[in-house]
């Protein structure tokens, strides 16, 4: 019986740890994270340019990371910086493995 209720006791502890935990885990996003997901953006849109290879639409998320920033709503903010960044980085990956594909196609 006892080993039963300390079980209990244990279970419970645990449980209210992880509920007092969750809210830091579920936390909203700090302009320190929209700043460090915009910059991570920008750099992969430069790589990009440098390829010349940049999608409108990475600028277009961009703009709207920006404007989600201005108005302090951080957590669509770091969302658009990062599909930004994502779609920098498939240009990227576009332009350098077109710049070997096309021999493929080259009638010979």
């Amino acid at each position: 019986m006892r080993d039963i209720t300390s079980k209990i006791l244990t279970s419970a502890l645990a449980s209210v740890l992880l509920i007092a935990a969750a809210p830091s885990v579920l936390a909203a996003s700090s302009e320190a994270d929209f700043k460090a997901a915009y910059a991570a953006a920008e750099a992969a849109n430069k790589q990009a340019g440098l390829l010349r290879d940049q999608w409108t639409t990475t600028a277009a998320a961009l703009a709207a990371a920006k404007k989600a920033a201005d108005s302090g709503d951080f957590d669509a903010a770091v969302a658009s910086s990062r599909e930004a960044e994502a779609l920098a980085k498939a240009s990227i990956f576009q332009a350098t493995s077109e710049k070997e594909a096309w021999k493929a196609l080259e009638i010979r």
